[in-house]
């Protein structure tokens, strides 16, 4: 247990950092960074040195990121939030005014601007949170479709139709906060 409040001196930093990038929350990161060293304290006997701490320690963190999103993945999406039926008539065609409209050529470098980033992660944090989880894995972290399913536990149909009608808010979203604006 000695050498626990060590690692907890030495290693927060790096955790909470790579939690933080992981979740792209403050509150969940510390959380997660906190249930990272009970667990090793827990299972502290269990460390047998094959290597560092450091190894062991992210490799707890990272079941526990896992762990974190397959639980916000099996969370209900809210009733009001599943309103991709505004977007299309009762023929399945594009209400007109809802329609993606063509963002100008000079767009191309929104993510280089500070202010489109806080209107773009205000428009994730207001996706349910299935939605928000499956975008940043798929986006943020670049993984595959296939890895996102395994690691959630979901279906690949499932899995893309989340996608789709949260592509479709987050653009319905960055059109009124930002283009409007």
């Amino acid at each position: 247990m000695k050498d626990l409040k060590n690692w907890v001196n030495e290693y927060t930093p790096e955790l909470y950092k790579w939690a933080y990038y992981k979740t792209s929350s403050i509150e969940t990161a510390e959380d997660l960074v906190q249930e990272t060293f009970l667990a090793a304290a827990e299972k502290n006997e269990a460390f047998k040195g094959d290597s560092s701490p450091k190894t062991w320690l992210f490799a707890i963190l990272n079941h526990k990121i896992i762990d974190h999103y397959r639980k916000s993945v099996k969370k209900p999406v809210p009733m009001e939030a599943n309103t991709i039926s505004a977007f299309f008539d009762v023929d399945g065609s594009w209400e007109q005014e809802k329609r993606p409209k063509d963002w100008e050529d000079d767009e191309i470098h929104l993510l280089d601007d500070i202010d489109f980033q806080k209107v773009l992660q205000k428009c994730l944090d207001a996706l349910p949170e299935k939605w928000n989880t499956c975008v940043k894995l798929k986006y943020l972290t670049e993984k595959s479709g296939e890895e996102i399913c395994q690691e959630l536990g979901i279906a690949p149909t499932n899995f893309w139709q989340i996608v789709h009608r949260a592509k479709l808010q987050l653009r319905n979203c960055i059109e009124n906060k930002w283009f409007k604006n």
